[in-house]
C-alpha cells in the first residue's frame, strides 16, 4: 500500500475553505523554522554563493517562527 500526500498548497487551500486559515499559518510557520535551521548550517562558501554573511544567515535564524514578513535591506 502507497501513501500519497498532497501539496501543502492544497492542504492550505482545505483547511481555508474549511474556515481553519491558521493551519496554512501554522504550515508556513513550520516551514520558516526548517529553512531557517538550514540556512543556519550553510558552510561560508554556500553562503558565500547565494550572497549573505555568517551573520545575516544567523540573524535570519534567530528570528521568531511566527515573524513571516521578508527582511528590509
Amino acid at each position: 500500500m502507497t501513501t500519497r500526500s498532497l501539496p501543502a498548497s492544497h492542504t492550505d487551500r482545505i483547511a481555508a475553505s474549511a474556515g481553519m486559515p491558521w493551519l496554512g499559518w501554522l504550515r508556513r510557520c513550520i516551514q520558516a523554522i526548517r529553512s531557517r535551521r538550514q540556512l543556519a548550517e550553510l558552510d561560508d562558501r554556500l553562503l558565500s554563493d547565494i550572497g549573505i554573511s555568517r551573520a545575516e544567515a544567523l540573524e535570519e535564524a534567530s528570528r521568531a517562527p511566527w515573524d513571516l514578513a521578508p527582511r528590509r535591506r
